[in-house]
């Protein structure tokens, strides 16, 4: 999540929440499979931007990556720390992820830039960009849609996005893009994912 007021939303609604989506047993195989292909490839720590609960955090984890997860909603955090002692969490937004520049193998943004304004997306994905050391990944899960527009989401507004048009943001922020996906399953919203690698040099 980027901005608080989108953490305390989903912080009045993470009981719920947790029960529901909080476990990686709910999540979709190919998603997993997908997230542990991209793991197997990322050298040295990663964040898992936006963690919520920590399932995919404590998922990372178990690849044998060194694994962080961060997140605005306090709840989550509580929750995720008890629930994975073993793997680290703190509080922090997509916009500063409180690392130094080129610190870390891999980012992680797991559906968690729905909520970013579309105005705010080139600031997430540079801060991104700033973290992530040279050869690094960059994995987004997102709701695909044919436009850039916003949604009603159950926690609060979020917006869909075109495959290519997000490809196109990432490779302004200096991320070369590796891979993309698509799918639609019956009663979810339209799925993609973008896993890009960052490139030597980022533009001025």
């Amino acid at each position: 999540m980027t901005n608080p007021a989108a953490g305390a939303a989903y912080a009045e609604r993470a009981a719920e929440y947790i029960d529901l989506f909080g476990s990686i047993e709910a999540t979709d195989e190919r998603d997993r499979e997908l997230v542990a292909r991209w793991a197997a490839g990322a050298d040295g720590p990663v964040v898992d931007a936006g963690c919520g609960p920590g399932h995919w955090t404590d998922f990372l984890a178990r690849q044998g990556l060194d694994a962080e997860g961060v997140d605005l909603a306090v709840p989550f955090l509580q929750h995720a720390r008890s629930r994975f002692p073993d793997v680290r969490f703190r509080l922090a937004g997509l916009d500063d992820l409180g690392v130094p520049d080129g610190s870390l193998g891999g980012v992680l943004a797991w559906y968690s830039v729905i909520h970013t304004p579309p105005e705010e997306m080139d600031a997430v994905l540079a801060e991104f960009a700033r973290a992530v050391a040279p050869g690094g990944g960059l994995l987004v899960g997102f709701c695909r849609g044919p436009r850039v527009e916003p949604f009603d989401h159950a926690v609060t507004t979020a917006w869909y996005w075109p495959v290519d048009e997000l490809a196109r943001r990432l490779d302004v922020a200096g991320f070369d893009v590796v891979e993309a996906a698509a799918r639609t399953d019956p009663g979810v919203r339209p799925h993609g994912a973008i896993s890009a690698r960052r490139r030597a040099e980022l533009s001025a």
